[in-house]
């Protein structure tokens, strides 16, 4: 049967002699340089490290691949990682194959659950959830085959095994986190039948009787897969990965960047917002009504969630995707009446404002109201999800830069007196 380990053993060294190929043609080619500013501004723009899981451009978006993520939209997530470790999707035999695996390692050890069971019941869901990926480390193969002294064309190898086994663990724990904090009642195992995402919606214990909930989980598990390798939580999980850290320590740490409001909280905060909007007009706005408080909001010397982004300078595709997906299963959605209507309204709105360089909105604008909808509606929680989902495009990486022999992490910071001296 086709698998993932065998297709990585094939492909990994028609990769290495590639790259070292390209290395030796190209290698004093400059690919950035960097300004004062953009070394102050948190090196946005500055080209200084090499992604080939995926790539965000401004007239598109996001690529996996080579592939517009809008045409990725109806694959299972295990696909999805498949095509980032891979740079192909999966046949049928390779799928199932590795929905599979995933269910033969999907048991979180016992000592997950009663050290998360011992933290503070006001502790935040992500503190939650990378606790138990850290203590789950002493399982972790990469580290053990370190220490057995594995060589390091092999390293790839126990950190395929670490991805696996974190990836089909990481939606028990995830779901058991939310039942666990919010006092949902117990655990719900893992049931072998399902995909894994669909495992994740049903243990997350919300009902689902047309099978709606588990197709907007897999739409939601494979639209956050992956952004580039530069966002805080890839690049930090490529730092402390580049360390020869095993996956548990990489991946907590990268997860605890997408804990940060400026990363993984802009969901919620979107959904603030439109909440804050019909809760001002007594139900669903108007679109004239839209337009006043969306002019209230920047005359108040704030930003409306969700509109603008880093890159893009088009609707984020992955906001189109939430958007259709509402359109087709909860059109009649007060809520999510509303993220339309404002769709109709804030561009238009933002362009006249004139200070926003991309006045679309990216995917975080729409996907709060859709869980929402379906009963999920502790805010705390949403990161959790993107985090399941963003593992696998961590993971991917991870991955690939052990097979390829990435060095450590380490560029040359200089001082402010250095710049007043020498920059002229």
């Amino acid at each position: 049967m086709a698998t993932l380990q065998k297709k990585m053993a094939a492909i990994i060294p028609e990769i290495r002699v590639d790259l070292k190929k390209l290395a030796s043609k190209v290698a004093d080619k400059k690919i950035s340089d960097v300004t004062v500013a953009q070394a102050y501004g948190g090196m946005r723009g500055v080209k200084g490290m090499i992604c080939d899981t995926s790539v965000v451009y401004p007239d598109k978006g996001l690529v996996i691949r080579g592939i517009p993520i809008m045409e990725l939209r109806d694959r299972y997530p295990e696909e999805i990682f498949y095509l980032l470790c891979t740079g192909e999707l999966p046949d049928k035999s390779a799928l199932k194959a590795l929905q599979k695996e995933f269910a033969e390692r999907s048991r979180v050890p016992n000592y997950v659950w009663k050290v998360l069971e011992s933290m503070p019941k006001d502790s935040h869901p992500m503190a939650m959830l990378d606790t138990g990926i850290l203590v789950m480390e002493k399982e972790s193969e990469f580290r053990k085959a370190y220490d057995k002294g594995v060589k390091k064309t092999e390293y790839w190898k126990p950190t395929l095994e670490d991805s696996l086994n974190l990836l089909a663990r990481l939606p028990g724990v995830a779901a058991g986190v939310y039942r666990l904090r919010f006092n949902k009642g117990r655990r719900i195992p893992y049931k072998k039948d399902l995909d894994w995402g669909a495992n994740y919606a049903n243990m997350l214990g919300i009902k689902d009787k047309t099978g709606t909930w588990h197709k907007l989980i897999r739409l939601y598990l494979t639209l956050h897969c992956d952004h580039e390798g530069g966002n805080v939580s890839a690049n930090t999980c490529h730092t402390v990965g580049s360390a020869l850290s095993d996956p548990y320590y990489a991946v907590s740490a990268g997860l605890n960047g997408l804990a940060g409001p400026l990363h993984g909280l802009a969901n919620q905060e979107c959904l603030n917002w439109i909440l804050d909007t019909m809760k001002k007009f007594k139900g669903a706005p108007t679109k004239d009504q839209i337009e006043k408080y969306a002019w209230d909001t920047l005359n108040s010397g704030k930003v409306i969630p969700g509109y603008g982004h880093a890159v893009l300078r088009v609707t984020d595709p992955r906001f189109s995707a939430f958007l259709a997906f509402g359109k087709e299963h909860l059109a009649d959605d007060p809520v999510f009446q509303t993220v339309a209507n404002v769709y109709d309204v804030v561009p238009e709105v933002l362009k006249k404002h004139g200070k926003a360089k991309n006045p679309w909105p990216n995917v975080d604008a729409g996907s709060g109201s859709l869980l929402y909808h379906f009963g999920l509606k502790e805010f705390p929680y949403y990161t959790v999800l993107f985090s399941v989902s963003r593992a696998m495009g961590m993971l991917s990486q991870l991955i690939i830069n052990r097979a390829i022999g990435t060095p450590i992490t380490r560029p040359k910071s200089v001082s402010t007196e250095w710049v007043k001296q020498n920059v002229k």
